[in-house]
């Protein structure tokens, strides 16, 4: 596994993988957590961050789909199951990891879609999740457009 993926890189797609389980199976975050040390590139993750990322989404799900709701063309139960659990990293990101600036919250989102979602999924997302931090990172962007 290549170095250049950074922990944090390694930690969404394992938090990928894991949210695309849990909405198939509904297994707790303990099982999930197990199930991501168990993957070969876990050693190269950054254990905290994913644990943070996971147990904020499961606990905040129906808070995040409520966030993404206004900004979707269809409900969230008609999402693939991957593009949905990339929408509620990339909302719960937006949210709750202020030291993540907006573009590279997007942008890691939009790089997890365009490995493991649809054709054209990649721009589905950033479209979705753009319009999302408007709302919940507003000062942000803000700051961004006068500098």
């Amino acid at each position: 596994m290549s170095k250049k993926r950074g922990n944090r890189r390694i930690s969404r797609e394992l938090a990928l993988r894991a949210l695309y389980q849990w909405q198939l199976t509904g297994d707790d975050l303990a099982r999930l957590l197990v199930q991501a040390e168990e993957a070969e590139e876990y050693p190269e993750a950054n254990a905290g961050f994913l644990e943070t990322l996971l147990d904020g989404v499961l606990a905040e799900a129906a808070t995040l789909d409520q966030a993404l709701a206004a900004h979707l063309d269809r409900p969230a139960d008609q999402l693939s199951p991957i593009e949905h659990a990339i929408l509620l990293i990339g909302a719960y990101e937006l949210s709750h990891s202020l030291d993540v600036p907006y573009k590279v919250a997007i942008n890691e989102a939009v790089n997890l879609a365009k490995a493991y979602g649809g054709t054209d999924g990649h721009k589905y997302v950033n479209g979705v999740l753009d319009k999302l931090a408007r709302v919940v990172r507003r000062i942000e962007i803000e700051a961004a457009a006068k500098a």
